[in-house]
């Protein structure tokens, strides 16, 4: 026998009782009314609670609504992580909007192209970047935003080039301001474009719902307790802080503001402050690793800190546990709002080696506990390769914490989703326990004489070498093999190394093939989250493989 057809659904349509919108809006109220003298936001000698935010992100929407913003406006935010910055993450979603966070070390170029293709109305400017703003404005085709600078205590210097101050611009509006959730939790919450290596850089759409879900994986996924003490070392332009304005808010914690990533600072903040989590990208923490006033693990209480990479050195893993830094692993992409699977660890690993577990933590993983699945595929089949960690293929991910595509750009969405998947471009393996390993990104394997090459294992190696501060490994055009690897290697600061004593300590732990064949010693140029951008050493190679400075 079966049920008849409708039975669960007829008389039981959804409702304004049972069924609202997901959205991480409703972290802010609640925390706002459970902990209203809590501490929230803390910059330099500026500290909020959480009503206080409360109320003056209700200012901020209240003050935009009244400037004509609504619906699907875009907001854009170019600021370091300072407390207008966190209450935009609410303020501007509120006001029904959606928020662009800029890259603040983008040139007036790139600024100007996202502005007008974004379409943004409004602008808010530090001014520690109102020249780059002011060079950007006439480069822009569209109509210019109206521009709010945001002064800041802790810097000096600078320009303005806005109508309004931030402060006074929240005057305007009101505290008591009564804001509703999207009416669709697919409505947009944020907008943030990609790096743009390759030609103009896409608008990648975040939706409520996704951004509600990843900020609650956050605290799955690093078992965040209530009231942590949070140290803003990731940008909050990337990836809107990979979710973590709305985590912080949803666990009643506290925001400690970090105009720039700087050791000593960070140091001091943690001790001070009682930090209990950060993020950011390997060369974050190999910076404190490498800091000559690194704190000795044994001096207090671990910080919890998560880190995301193509596959974060173990030195680095290793060398954070030994200054107090215990390391979560999470993988990403701006398409799937930052981290959307986490190396999770087994209870066995605490009992092995301080190497053996950077080796297993080092891992992409599984799935954040709201993502539906992240694994490895065969792109031209669509068929999961199997578990034996050798078969590569191509990350992908499918779920709620995926974006809604890329703005304006319905070929480069079709791409992206092909086959009912998220195709990240990142090639990788599943290990026997299912864990995914990362290998490389698509265009950066080195085949050579007909096998390939990773670039993240020869890296890894570098690593370990005492002088090496940094390495990136490209591929280097060759007349007998095709192509072999070029090291690419900023020493610490100090130390001292030839491309041969390299070479050789390579060949030690290298099959002969992966050793680098040449060895460019100098700094490595980087994004503003701190990942090597690999397609300028590419360029140095050359074509005929000459490097050239």
């Amino acid at each position: 026998m079966t049920a008849s057809a409708g039975v669960f659904d007829k008389g039981l349509e959804r409702n304004a009782a049972n069924f609202v919108p997901l959205s991480p809006l409703s972290f802010l109220k609640r925390t706002a009314s459970v902990h209203p003298g809590l501490p929230s936001v803390v910059h330099e000698g500026r500290r909020f609670t959480w009503g206080e935010t409360y109320a003056r992100c209700r200012r901020l929407a209240s003050a935009l609504v009244r400037s004509g913003i609504g619906k699907n406006d875009v907001v854009a935010a170019m600021l370091p992580n300072i407390p207008a910055m966190y209450e935009a993450h609410f303020g501007v979603p509120m006001a029904g909007a959606v928020l662009n966070t800029l890259n603040t070390r983008l040139d007036p170029e790139a600024i100007a192209f996202m502005l007008d293709h974004g379409g943004a109305r409004v602008l808010l400017v530090d001014p520690e970047f109102a020249s780059t703003v002011a060079k950007a404005l006439p480069l822009m085709q569209g109509p210019k935003p109206y521009v709010i600078d945001v002064d800041d205590a802790a810097f000096e210097g600078g320009g303005r080039v806005g109508a309004v101050e931030y402060e006074a611009f929240l005057t305007t509006g009101d505290p008591e301001f009564v804001w509703e959730g999207p009416s669709d939790e697919w409505d947009a919450i944020a907008l943030n474009y990609t790096s743009g290596t390759t030609g103009n850089p896409k608008g990648v759409v975040y939706h409520h719902r996704g951004a509600y879900l990843n900020a609650t994986s956050n605290v799955l996924a690093a078992g965040i307790p209530p009231h942590p003490v949070y140290l803003w070392t990731l940008p909050m332009f990337h990836c809107n802080g990979w979710c973590f304005p709305w985590t912080i808010a949803a666990l009643a914690g506290v925001n400690i503001c970090l105009r720039r990533v700087e050791a000593t600072k960070i140091f001091s903040l943690i001790a001070m402050e009682g930090v209990t989590h950060m993020c950011g990208a390997p060369i974050v923490y190999n910076m404190l690793i490498n800091a000559p006033d690194a704190p000795d693990a044994r001096a207090g209480r671990p910080v919890i800190g998560l880190i995301a990479g193509a596959a974060p050195p173990m030195a680095v893993i290793a060398g954070a546990e030994k200054i107090g830094i215990d390391i979560h692993h999470v993988y990403g992409l701006t398409e799937v709002y930052g981290p959307a699977s986490v190396c999770a660890r087994q209870p066995e690993w605490a009992g092995k080696s301080i190497d053996e577990r950077a080796r297993l933590n080092r891992r992409q993983g599984v799935p954040y506990h709201l993502q539906e699945a992240v694994t490895v595929m065969d792109p031209d089949t669509m068929q999961e390769v199997p578990a034996d960690g050798e078969t590569m293929g191509e990350i992908m991910f499918r779920g709620n914490i995926v974006m809604k595509g890329y703005l304006k750009n319905p070929k480069a969405t079709a791409e992206a989703f092909a086959g009912g998947w998220y195709h990240t471009g990142d090639l990788a393996v599943r290990d026997p326990d299912g864990y995914v390993m990362i290998k490389d990104r698509s265009k950066d394997i080195i085949i050579s004489g007909g096998e390939n090459i990773s670039s993240v294992e020869v890296e890894d190696v570098l690593f370990k070498h005492p002088a090496v501060l940094l390495a990136a490994v490209v591929a280097k055009p060759d007349p007998k093999w095709g192509e072999v690897p070029c090291a690419f290697i900023e020493l610490k600061d100090g130390a001292s190394a030839t491309e041969r004593e390299i070479i050789d300590y390579c060949k030690q732990h290298l099959a002969g093939f992966k050793t680098p064949k040449a060895v460019v010693f100098g700094e490595i140029p980087k994004t503003s989250t701190g990942k090597l951008q690999k397609f300028i050493l590419r360029q140095r190679v050359g074509s005929a493989g000459a490097i050239t400075a």
